[in-house]
């Protein structure tokens, strides 16, 4: 029997919801189903107004579409798993598919996180140096970060996949989430998981941890620069610049860092805990990004008002 343990690999994974929860599919499906649909319209709203509105021809608005984009390509990732196991009570997922599924959800995860460092520049090139902003921030350049942000996450990201296919699985096929993501798949393995773990830590670190690092850097430097505007008026229309991104980058890092200590301590958390963090980290941002970047950025509802008349005509 332990021969074949130390061979064995699953042909699928049984997903979960939220265990404990009584009666949560009766609302979590619809309530999931109507954040999928606000997440899609929303998103490509943004992407469809910046390519099309002359307004909207600015770095901060192109890194807006690419934050947009890394939002969809998420979406789409957890979209058919999620709605399986909400709707239809389907729970089985291929293993195959759960080792693709995590790739691009960490991929995409990690392609918005450089992305809000983009973000975090743009706002320090505006608010610092002004009058060079448009000289720094080229339409070549926001194209070679956005690039760049797109390299970095699917390099970082295919040994995932790699790693968990070499690994035999002998602690049962039952995942933590309605989704496929490494560390949860990673605790079913047996064997030599200790690169695995490793891997991971790196990816958190020089991924996700230095980009943090970086934009609180890059805030450090903006209020710096702020509180050298001579009126308090020009300061507080300087920060009120920074104040979506602000809260994207809380609402981001928040639940990935609580994730992320969860794993490391899963013996001392909750199961649901970690169901309703993980579903906030993934289903969270993708919806409310366009709706805080239309709401505090006036160009972008001149630019939707402009849309919806033209629409109506």
């Amino acid at each position: 029997m332990s021969e074949f343990n130390t061979t064995f690999q699953p042909s699928l994974f049984i997903l979960t919801g939220l265990r404990g929860l009584v009666g949560a599919h009766l609302w979590l499906g619809p309530l999931l189903s109507l954040m999928y649909i606000t997440t899609m319209a929303g998103n490509c709203t943004v992407i469809y107004l910046v390519r099309t509105e002359r307004s909207l021809q600015e770095p901060q608005y192109h890194f807006l579409s690419m934050l947009a984009g890394a939002d969809i390509v998420l979406s789409v990732s957890t979209l058919f798993s999620v709605l399986k196991v909400f709707i239809f009570d389907l729970y089985e997922i291929a293993f195959d598919s759960c080792l693709a599924q995590l790739f691009f959800i960490h991929t995409s995860s990690s392609m918005g996180s450089g992305i809000l460092l983009a973000m975090a520049f743009d706002r320090f090139v505006a608010i610092s140096h002004p009058l060079q902003y448009t000289t720094i921030l080229t339409n070549s350049r926001v194209t070679k970060m956005g690039l760049a942000a797109f390299l970095r996450g699917v390099v970082l990201m295919t040994p995932l996949p790699i790693l968990l296919k070499r690994l035999p699985f002998c602690k049962g096929q039952m995942l933590s989430y309605s989704y496929c993501i490494h560390p949860n798949v990673m605790k079913l393995a047996c064997g030599q998981v200790k690169i695995n773990i490793f891997y991971g830590l790196v990816l958190v670190i020089f991924s996700f941890g230095v980009d943090f690092l970086l934009i609180a850097i890059s805030y450090t430097l903006i209020f710096h620069a702020v509180m050298g505007i001579a009126s308090r008026e020009g300061q507080m229309k300087a920060l009120n610049t920074c104040l979506s991104h602000i809260f994207i980058v809380f609402i981001y890092y928040g639940p990935l860092l609580a994730i992320t200590v969860m794993h490391r301590i899963s013996h001392k958390s909750s199961p649901i805990a970690h169901a309703v963090l993980g579903n906030i980290y993934l289903f969270m941002p993708p919806m409310l990004n366009p709706i805080v970047y239309s709401l505090k950025t006036k160009q972008i509802r001149s630019a939707l008002r402009k849309s919806w008349k033209i629409q109506i005509r």
